[in-house]
């Protein structure tokens, strides 16, 4: 039998519209009338972000390649050109954005008024809220906007990337003579999108939009002139800083004047209200070198991720997700002195069922303990004002030897790393930038303590970022070893991340971009080998994206051997399961709930010695070739056996929150055709502290 060639585009699914695809189902996440009513709008309001962030790095890659005449020939681009590419990008969105303002209008919206949570339109106003809102523009928004007549000494304005405005149109001439007939208002980012009304004038808890707000008060702008027309729109820009890191002296300076570049990129899309005639939405699409199919109408606001504050002013918990206490390993309740607690045993922490907090309270206890010498650790995304920053700060200041190797580059966090780099740097801590060209996102941390047998090791390996906030909100995987190996590869990644040298040959970890892609590729391959000898052969990996040209093909290999492969793949996936003769015997699926599924493990049967890893890196390009990753194995078969349960088993039995990836690039929610089974609802019933546990 003729062997299919692996290279062949019809094999691959499109990458982008890969991710609109997943963008999709967090939509549908909010059509699901088992959520709860406030958690199916923050849903709503996450599929706006998302398709924000698509367009803004996504979209922009593409045009780029067309604008530069580059080839766009990647296997997982499915062979399409990126004329086709953006063609179909543009039937999908619209799709997306015509279902999230149907959904906004006419489904949340009405089951939201039912429970006394409204957004008032300006026809619903009262006299004594009319009078309160024009009070609210006069001080609070009239001092700080700045309308712009269009004319030949006021051209068009650069407009902020995804800025509310407004395009006025005017009849009259003003104090000057001046006839332009065209003006812009720009709404300041300090005034919120959503008033919320005082109790006095309205029910508990209602809502004005700014949009309507300027809508009615907008002839204050133009005193003499006759307004015609106002209407919003809001350009979104081309917001990946790319720049050759090889030919700056000074990392931090150069991104400081990058991240001024990003706010006027290249516009790529142009979203505006659907009652804007099409002479004045084909006026912007021109101004910013747009095309009609680059414009999207919108039923209400323009800019929705914005609103994603609002949840914070609605006091209804029952509206929202039970709240829940995270659990503690009954480890840590009997040694609370966490260098006790490792020195007994390896600790697993499964965020977020279990608490971050033993990992800052490791660095606190660290910076108390007067046999601490050292700290290392890496930041990617931690924020500024995070509490392990500040335990950082704190340990440094104590005199402690703090080496904090901090990746200024994560997307949309740049300007926050630099200031919390610079905030570390005035503490004492020694920071540096990693190597230049790749991104650190390995999360490791590495403690050093003189203890009466010499010096002894602790580190702490995780597949998220330490932030513990988003350990609230994003399932992944923590480990606290003394495991002398680890421990000491742990210590060979800093010196490397730190200083120079060729790569070393750690005994444990997996490091990308070295060893990481070639052992990943070698386990594929012993299942193989296991399958052609009529052993079984089982390769279960889980990821937030799978996008890699030569890990697909050995998958594909795999399954045409008999290996069976089930693949959780929250977001981006190109492999295309169920072809004939290539992948029959691999399943995909996509796990979408209450929390974001960020862990990556990655498993294989072994022939029954089985070998499972968890990672910082996904399965993609940038991950195994272009990022510093580690990936850490769990060694004892207990560890093995509740990994293995928690992070796959139970995902794969999923019936509540999963979808299946069809042969088609198309995916389908899973039946329930058996009890529900909800993998984020047993692990807290299974692993938190205050849900009741089944008998």
């Amino acid at each position: 039998m003729e062997q299919p060639d692996l290279h062949n585009p019809e094999f691959y699914i499109n990458r982008e519209l890969s991710l609109l695809a997943f963008n999709q189902r967090v939509l549908r996440q909010a059509k699901d009338t088992s959520v709860p009513l406030l958690e199916r709008l923050r849903f709503l309001f996450i599929a706006s972000h998302n398709l924000d962030e698509f367009f803004e790095v996504r979209v922009a890659a593409v045009k780029q390649h067309l604008a530069l005449n580059h080839p766009y020939t990647h296997s997982s681009n499915a062979g399409i050109s990126a004329e086709e590419t953006l063609a179909q990008i543009s039937r999908f969105s619209h799709e997306i954005v015509s279902e999230i303002y149907h959904m906004l209008r006419n489904i949340l919206g009405p089951e939201l008024r039912a429970e006394g949570i409204d957004f008032l339109d300006s026809a619903q106003w009262s006299h004594p809220q009319k009078k309160w809102i024009k009070d609210f523009f006069e001080n609070e928004v009239l001092p700080v906007v700045s309308p712009i007549a269009l004319d030949i000494a006021h051209p068009f304005p650069r407009l902020i990337n995804k800025s509310l405005n407004f395009i006025v149109t005017l009849e009259g001439k003003d104090g000057f003579g001046r006839t332009s007939g065209l003006a812009i208002v720009h709404a300041p980012r300090s005034i919120p999108r959503a008033i919320l009304l005082p109790t006095t004038l309205a029910k508990p808890t209602q809502f004005i939009f700014l949009t309507d707000v300027i809508y009615q008060h907008v002839q204050d702008l133009f005193p003499g002139m006759k307004v015609t027309g106002c209407y919003q729109f809001r350009i979104t820009r081309n917001s990946d800083l790319l720049f050759d890191e090889e030919s700056v002296d000074d990392l931090a300076s150069a991104l400081k004047i990058r991240l001024l570049d990003r706010r006027y990129g290249t516009a790529v899309r142009l979203e505006i209200t659907d009652q804007c005639p099409m002479e004045l939405a084909q006026y912007l699409l021109e101004k910013h070198e747009l095309k009609e199919h680059e414009m999207y109408r919108v039923d209400g606001p323009v800019n929705l991720n914005r609103y994603m504050s609002i949840l914070n002013l609605i006091d209804r918990p029952d509206l929202f997700y039970p709240a829940y206490t995270p659990g503690i390993p009954k480890i840590l309740k009997k040694k609370r002195y966490l260098f006790n607690a490792i020195s007994s045993e390896d600790i697993l922490l499964h965020h977020p069922y279990q608490s971050f907090q033993p990992v800052i309270d490791l660095i606190r206890q660290a910076t108390l303990d007067e046999h601490v010498i050292a700290i290392k650790q890496t930041l990617y995304r931690t924020g500024v004002e995070s509490e392990m920053v500040q335990a950082l700060v704190d340990a440094a200041r104590a005199g402690k030897e703090v080496t904090a190797v901090v990746e200024l580059r994560a997307r949309f966090e740049e300007a926050s790393n630099i200031e919390l780099a610079t905030r570390l740097q005035e503490a004492g801590v020694l920071v540096v930038y990693g190597i230049v060209g790749f991104k650190t996102h390995a999360k490791m941390m590495l403690i050093v303590r003189r203890e009466e047998d010499g010096l002894q090791r602790y580190a702490h390996l995780g597949t998220g970022n330490y932030h513990s906030n988003t350990a609230k909100q994003y399932t992944d995987i923590g480990y606290l070893t003394k495991n002398i190996d680890i421990c000491m590869d742990v210590q060979l990644l800093f010196h490397q991340l730190t200083g120079m040298g060729k790569p070393q040959k750690t005994t444990t970890l997996l490091q990308a971009p070295f060893a990481l892609f070639d052992t990943l590729i070698a386990l594929i391959e012993k299942e193989i080998e296991f399958a052609k000898q009529g052993k079984h052969a089982h390769i279960i990996m889980r990821a937030n994206g799978l996008t890699d040209e030569k890990i697909i093909r050995a998958l594909y290999r795999a399954s045409m051997a008999g290996v069976q492969i089930d693949l959780i793949i929250r977001g981006i996936c190109c492999l295309r399961p169920g072809i004939p003769g290539v992948s029959d015997h691999i399943r995909v699926r996509s796990v979408v709930g209450r929390f974001l599924e960020h862990s990556r493990i990655y498993y294989f049967h072994n022939n029954g010695k089985e070998v499972l890893y968890a990672s910082s890196a996904d399965l993609m390009e940038r991950n195994l070739y272009h990022r510093i990753e580690v990936c850490f194995p769990i060694t004892t078969e207990k560890m093995i056996k509740r990994v293995k349960y928690e992070c796959l088993d139970l995902y794969l039995e999923d019936n509540c929150d999963a979808w299946h990836l069809l042969s088609d690039g198309t995916y389908e929610k899973v039946t329930q055709t058996s009890a529900p089974l909800c993998a984020q609802k047993i692990l807290l019933e299974d692993l938190t502290e205050n849900v009741e546990k089944p008998s």
